[in-house]
């Protein structure tokens, strides 16, 4: 069986980032992912500016502690004030420009203003409260590399430095579907031997989650020549076609010769649990190939494995170019797991009262509630048994749904 880590070099190796820039404003461009470097446009602060509400100061006007100054003037954000003579103070407000001659802001809770002056209690240094010109961004330099995921800092950044609109690299398009002639619909009756599909919007949620544009084909019969079809209409469209369930040998399993007859596979026993069955290969169209992932049927093993390998596949099909790996964190385990796995084991676990991570009782592949109960995974080493108050290795889901 490949190791986690194998499989999942495999998948980056054989992802080719997507063609194609678009631009987009930068109101919309939460999730895309930046297609060219990004350039400051102007020095941010564009001027020296107050911190503070205060008083724009000579700081040797101030040195005796207890100076007392005429007002000559009110600086709000937004306007430019006169040159400070000295002996004098403005009055100014957070943002605003600092005016000429001034070297220092004195907050205003160490002055006392009576009429048309002011006395500062404080001996203030040259600089104090003053942001300088370009101390956040220098005009010209690079403030996004390409490959950068946008998230809301990121937006905001560019807005900064009047950015209006990005070039962004285009959405993957991916088409996914279901296999099972047992799984039903919410809303439907279930008959003997049926199940709602769960996986349909588990694995729509997480798309939407990463910024696709998907097509949904729905529960395919459980036939060859429906999941042939299937797979030759949804390759023509898309970047990635994403199959849950059928993934096995069994005589009802039909995307193992449905893929083969389409294009190529590789069936994958990884070592990991849940999971194990992973396919991956390409359907052929007219001109070049869609991507497969085939993920298997049981609703918590197609989540954790959509998490573990789909996520990275995905987000270097979009072009990021940094790490695309969650990180972990070292945790206290308030639990023991005394009998050791052959396989690298993902744990449901939530964080309790007292900083440890207490573990869902029941892990089995099927068990659903564990998802939603749980706050993250313990990624366990294969053979690894864990006792009480062992450090272990803990991936939030906030680092594994972004």
């Amino acid at each position: 069986m490949l190791s986690v880590r194998e499989a999942l070099g495999r998948l980056l190796d054989a992802a080719r980032p997507l063609e194609g820039i678009e631009r987009v404003p930068t109101l919309e461009a939460n999730g895309r992912v930046l297609a060219e470097d990004q350039h400051a446009t102007i020095n941010v602060p564009s001027a020296d500016n107050t911190q503070m509400d205060g008083y724009a100061v000579r700081a040797a006007d101030c040195e005796s502690g207890s100076a007392t100054l005429r007002v000559a003037q009110r600086i709000p954000a937004g306007s430019v004030g006169e040159p400070l003579e000295p002996g004098t103070a403005a009055r100014i407000f957070t943002g605003a420009l600092i005016p000429p001659g001034a070297d220092a802001v004195v907050m205003q809770e160490q002055c006392e203003a009576v009429g048309d002056s002011v006395t500062v209690r404080h001996a203030p240094r040259a600089g104090e409260w003053i942001r300088r010109t370009g101390e956040d961004v220098a005009a010209g330099a690079v403030i996004l590399p390409a490959g950068t995921r946008l998230r809301s800092q990121e937006l905001g950044l560019a807005a900064s430095v009047g950015l209006a609109a990005l070039p962004v690299l285009r959405r993957a398009r991916v088409a996914v579907f279901f296999t099972g002639d047992e799984l039903a619909m919410p809303g439907e009756p279930l008959t003997p031997g049926a199940i709602y599909n769960s996986n349909r919007f588990t694995l729509r949620g997480l798309l939407e989650n990463f910024g696709c544009d998907f097509t949904d084909y729905g529960i395919v019969p459980d036939s060859l020549e429906a999941t042939r079809a299937t797979l030759r209409e949804a390759a023509r469209e898309h970047d990635l076609i994403i199959t849950s369930g059928g993934v096995s040998v069994g005589e009802e399993d039909h995307i193992k010769p449905a893929v083969e007859a389409e294009g190529r596979l590789d069936m994958w026993q990884i070592a990991v649990k849940p999971g194990k069955p992973l396919a991956f290969g390409e359907i052929r169209r007219e001109q070049g190939a869609s991507y497969f992932i085939g993920l298997p049927g049981n609703p918590v093993s197609s989540f954790i494995t959509f998490l573990l390998f789909v996520r990275p596949f995905l987000l270097r099909l979009q072009g990021v170019r940094g790490p695309v790996e969650p990180r972990g964190y070292s945790m206290r385990a308030d639990f023991a797991l005394p009998k050791a796995d052959r396989r690298n084991e993902f744990l449901r676990v939530r964080v309790n009262a007292a900083g440890g991570l207490d573990l869902f009782p029941n892990q089995g592949s099927g068990v659903l509630t564990s998802t939603v109960w749980g706050e993250g995974l313990v990624d366990n080493p294969p053979g690894q048994a864990i006792a009480d108050g062992d450090l272990v290795r803990f991936i939030p889901f906030a680092e594994l749904q972004h």
